[in-house]
């Protein structure tokens, strides 16, 4: 059997910055609820999202779950390893690298959620559960390509599951529930179908991506990718300081992210955007806020600056924005950094108010 030649380095990827930041947050803090990365074929979408996986650090898990759960936290384990340690059983601990699961177009829904054998349990009176793909990406990544090709219910499932980190199976009142937390990506061809829209406002970021326009960056690409082609173990050996670098600053930046605090004041700004914008509902605030906390921590700050939250509105508003029939959106960029600009004023006058009411 042949070897598998190493992935292409997530750090040699060229341009891409909004992908590449996106994946990165997302890899940092799961629960900005995923990315979609939509664009154009031989875009590098598929290259960015393995060459992420292999930024991922390894994991600790108890060894015989099929769940990969955590040995040390209670509150993220299914119910037979949580039975077994309250029964006083020393779990048995395993370290092994964060998963990669893709999942294939053509996917049931019991081989995605999971399958009851109600056989079994009506003659046994005990329930077989046979874990899916939900299962196995528990801790780990999951990569949907073509996520629009998907039938519209398995993308409800999986974009459930990823919300509650939590899958749960019924069949004939039969239940089972099991850990099911994980960053999604999905990527799409916009060329080949579009998602509905209350699928695509459940991502939290979409980054829209198109071909290099700049003539060095396409002539990087080729160099980069011949280099790679011609002697890929040699080549991803080239760019391991830069891969690891990137590691240590994913590491640094998830410890950090507890200690991100969002004011009342950032959520007025928020709010404010996008309410001048005319989003509705409440998960453009939510996500943007999100991204941004961890934006900050990505930078190495604990508090949200202006540019953390253009960032991250930028990644979560476009899909966001009321569209009409067979028209393209886009986010007026200036007409973002004018009320953000505002909201970052309002936000001084508030601290400065703050800071003269104590010395008073």
């Amino acid at each position: 059997m042949a070897l598998s030649r190493p992935l292409y380095p997530f750090s040699a990827l060229v341009g891409q910055e909004r992908l590449k930041r996106a994946l990165l947050l997302n890899a940092i803090n799961p629960r900005i609820g995923g990315v979609l990365i939509r664009g154009e074929k031989g875009t590098a979408k598929s290259t960015a999202v393995r060459a992420l996986a292999r930024l991922l650090p390894p994991i600790a898990v108890v060894a015989d779950c099929p769940y990969s759960c955590p040995p040390d936290r209670p509150e993220h384990m299914c119910e037979s390893c949580l039975q077994r340690l309250r029964s006083g059983e020393t779990l048995p601990v395993a370290e092994r690298p964060t998963r990669l699961v893709e999942l294939p177009v053509s996917a049931s829904e019991d081989r995605v959620v999971g399958s009851l054998d109600l056989e079994h349990a009506l003659v046994e009176g005990q329930r077989r559960f046979e874990p899916g793909l939900l299962a196995e990406v528990n801790r780990g990544l999951l990569y949907v390509d073509e996520v629009n090709l998907l039938d519209d219910h398995l993308v409800d499932l999986l974009l459930d599951a990823a919300a509650m980190g939590l899958n749960t199976v019924e069949r004939e009142g039969i239940s089972i529930s099991h850990p099911a937390r994980f960053i999604l990506v999905g990527t799409m061809n916009p060329e080949e179908g579009e998602l509905r829209p209350q699928l695509l406002d459940r991502f939290g970021l979409v980054v829209e991506i198109g071909g290099l326009t700049d003539i060095a960056e396409r002539v990087a690409v080729i160099e980069r990718r011949m280099a790679y082609e011609a002697d890929p173990t040699g080549f991803v050996a080239s760019w391991e300081p830069q891969e690891q670098a990137l590691r240590e600053r994913i590491r640094q930046a998830k410890a950090l992210l507890q200690q991100v605090r969002i004011t009342q004041a950032d959520m007025a700004a928020v709010a404010t955007l996008a309410l001048e914008l005319h989003v509705d509902g409440h998960r453009a605030d939510l996500a943007i806020l999100e991204t941004a906390r961890t934006n900050a921590a990505w930078s190495g700050h604990t508090s949200l600056s202006a540019e953390d939250l253009r960032i991250a509105a930028q990644l979560a508003l476009p899909h966001r924005l009321k569209r009409q029939p067979f028209a393209e959106v886009q986010l007026d960029e200036a007409r973002l950094e004018a009320i953000l600009e505002r909201a970052t004023a309002q936000r001084q006058q508030s601290a400065d108010e703050g800071v003269s009411l104590k010395k008073a």
